[in-house]
């Protein structure tokens, strides 16, 4: 049983206002309450052996006894009791207590969780009640429906609030752009896009400021750059091109083979992203520009670009392993890790040389020592191993320790009881 579920529903049973039992802004918490209401009356009915008086009847609660149809005709009832009948186990309940949502808009959440209720006549009655909420009035519901809309039955509300949103206000899916729910604002983004409603260059600075959503990123950076219009390209491409995320970087960088700047991309061959690096290989061949001999001019003086040696290491040839090799021991770090990153890019890896870089002081440089060595870790002595994994020891070469004497042992085995 799940505690703050129970408890929502409890208070309301015990005729706490809604506002002060649940927080009604929160999608989890509507389908909480309607969790919490079949727990209540399944396993605590003595807590709610009656609500109050209707015509006569009662609400029963027992999950044996006959319950009877409610007829609220005369007296409206309370917002905090018809919440928990719109959650009752029993359809007839259900269904009873949608006829009064009309009348107490707060409880309109109830109604989009009922669009998906498992009980046909109930659904369908709640379907009919959300058909007739004006547009304008949907937005407010937008996290709760896309939650629910995950349902077998939850599609309908989402899709209603869809129409609503492209046909409405423009300024109500702008609204829903700063969400604090995710999905509503991956929801809000793509109805923005498909209506135009968002200027190519603002489009830009959203894909590099949303670190935290690859998917607003990536459909804000694609759609800018579709909208681009010359006279335009630097106030597109400036935020794409500086933007933190490597998705949007590379995006960016892909987009000025569009606008004829192919040799702009010279500089992205040393992003610290691979996939970053690549675009920029790309973008710059598409305009007959080799980049390796611009790999090896980098390599010569790799400190003020320290990924370009994993470049030269994933676009060069076996010849340029010397290099690599003579920047393992580089005083930069970043340049050692690289260096590595390009040996195994190369397929050039000597473990014999590789393994003293185990003892780096810099735990990027150990990772990545570790990753080039795991496919010959069986070639590495055991006993040299085990004496790094010592608690006097760096805890990144612990670890790498460990990882490799796993690996070692896991090959050992493999040569020594093949399969079969």
């Amino acid at each position: 049983m799940i505690g703050s579920d129970y408890e929502a529903a409890e208070r309301l049973a015990r005729g706490i206002p809604l506002r002060e039992a649940l927080d009604s802004s929160s999608a989890d918490a509507w389908t909480a309450l309607d969790l919490g209401v079949r727990i209540l009356a399944y396993e605590a009915p003595g807590l709610l052996p009656s609500c109050d008086r209707v015509d006569g009847r009662r609400l029963r609660w027992n999950w044996d006894a006959p319950l009877p149809s409610v007829n609220w005709s005369r007296t409206p009832p309370d917002e905090s009791l018809l919440a928990v009948a719109l959650c009752h186990p029993d359809g007839r309940i259900r269904e009873a207590a949608l006829e009064w949502v009309g009348r107490s808009p707060a409880l309109r959440p109830l109604l989009v969780v009922r669009c998906a209720d498992w009980v046909g006549p109930v659904r369908d009655r709640a379907r009919a009640l959300f058909s007739e909420v004006p547009g304008r009035e949907l937005p407010p519901l937008s996290a709760l429906v896309l939650r629910l809309s995950r349902r077998g039955h939850g599609d309908f509300a989402r899709q209603r609030l869809e129409r609503a949103l492209r046909d409405g206000a423009a300024e109500d899916v702008v609204a829903l752009l700063t969400s604090e729910d995710r999905a509503t604002r991956r929801f809000a983004y793509r109805i923005a896009v498909d209506r135009g409603l968002l200027a190519p260059a603002t489009l830009a600075r959203t894909a590099a400021a949303a670190s935290d959503d690859v998917r607003v990123q990536t459909l804000c950076a694609e759609a800018a750059i579709a909208g681009m219009r010359d006279g335009a390209y630097d106030e597109v491409l400036g935020p794409l091109l500086s933007a933190r995320s490597p998705q949007v970087r590379s995006a960016g960088v892909t987009a000025l083979r569009r606008g004829g700047r192919q040799g702009e991309a010279a500089p992205f061959l040393a992003d610290r992203s691979g996939v970053v690096r690549a675009c920029a290989r790309y973008v710059l061949r598409q305009g007959g520009i080799d980049p390796l001999p611009l790999y090896r001019s980098m390599c010569a003086d790799p400190a003020a670009r320290p990924a370009a040696p994993a470049g030269l290491g994933e676009c060069g040839a076996r010849a340029d392993a010397p290099a690599l090799w003579s920047l393992v021991t580089h005083p930069v770090p970043a340049v050692r890790v690289h260096a590595v990153n390009g040996l195994r890019a190369l397929d050039a890896v000597r473990h014999t040389q590789l393994r003293p870089l185990l003892d780096d002081p810099s735990p990027a440089v150990v990772r990545a020592v570790t990753q080039a060595l795991l496919p010959d870790a069986d070639r590495i002595p055991h006993e040299w191993l085990l004496t790094r994994t010592g608690a006097d020891r760096p805890r990144a070469l612990r670890v790498a320790a460990e990882r490799l004497l796993r690996a070692h042992v896991r090959a050992t085995v493999r040569q020594r009881w093949p399969a079969g």
